[in-house]
């Protein structure tokens, strides 16, 4: 099994500037990412960007760079352009790896590809983790996926799902011991050629509700294979605090 992983990286983040320059000890943010990209076993690892010094600091640490639009909306909208210019067959597998996921396991990176090429009716692959706390639960800035038997999802929300009618009648600090719940990992394997369908389709009322992109894969009848994870990763990187914590944990 092949695959490829590509790291959509903007300089603009509304909350936290630069984001994939600021440094975490003797590296950029952006080649911590990178870093994780190549340990996975990637074909090739490729950050997309729109901003000059992205790709100067990307090239000057030996990365590939490819050059996208400045316009567009979302890291899946820059990775579909990216898979385009490097003109990569349909099917091969592409990984849309975020730039601000330093902590993101190699192991993770080739599972969810691996996931993919081994479940061929699956459009899009992506991972979870088990949740065990309430806190998380009810947490909506923490998605939630449910799944059906064969490990494709069922519904994505951030509201808590499944919801224990019983077990949330009277408490909602302790979670119910018969149900299994789990938290969506935003990392995702695609098939090249799919990729150039999912960013021409229409924003379902479903996304646009839950801000959820990948609810548009599922709305127009496509399956998602969700595998949990067997390396957990770190936080991802969205504000000053989340930096700190992330440098704390790398002892830099």
């Amino acid at each position: 099994m092949t695959f490829n992983v590509i790291i959509p990286a903007r300089h603009a983040s509304t909350r936290l500037p630069g984001k994939p320059l600021l440094r975490i000890g003797s590296k950029t943010m952006i080649e911590h990412v990178h870093d994780r990209a190549v340990a996975s076993g990637a074909t090739r690892s490729v950050i997309a960007t729109d901003d000059e010094r992205i790709r100067e600091t990307a090239e000057n640490f030996g990365a590939e760079v490819v050059m996208t639009s400045g316009d567009h909306q979302t890291g899946t909208d820059r990775l579909a352009e990216a898979v385009r210019i490097l003109d990569f067959n349909e099917e091969d597998i592409v990984v849309n790896l975020q730039g601000d996921v330093p902590l993101m396991p190699a192991t993770a990176i080739h599972q969810v590809a691996d996931n993919l090429a081994s479940f061929p009716e699956a459009k899009v692959a992506t991972l979870c983790t088990r949740i065990i706390n309430a806190e998380e639960l009810f947490d909506p800035n923490a998605v939630k996926v449910v799944l059906d038997r064969h490990g494709y999802a069922l519904y994505f929300s951030r509201a808590p799902i499944p919801w224990h009618r019983d077990g949330f009648a009277d408490s909602r600090d302790v979670l119910p011991e018969s149900t299994v719940f789990f938290r969506h990992i935003g990392l995702y394997a695609y098939r090249a050629g799919f990729l150039s369908e999912f960013v021409n389709m229409d924003r379902c009322e479903l996304e646009q509700a839950e801000l959820l992109e990948q609810l548009r894969v599922m709305w127009a009848g496509g399956k998602i294979h969700v595998g949990e994870a067997s390396e957990a990763p770190g936080p991802e990187i969205d504000t000053q605090e989340d930096l700190e914590r992330v440098k704390k944990y790398l002892d830099v």
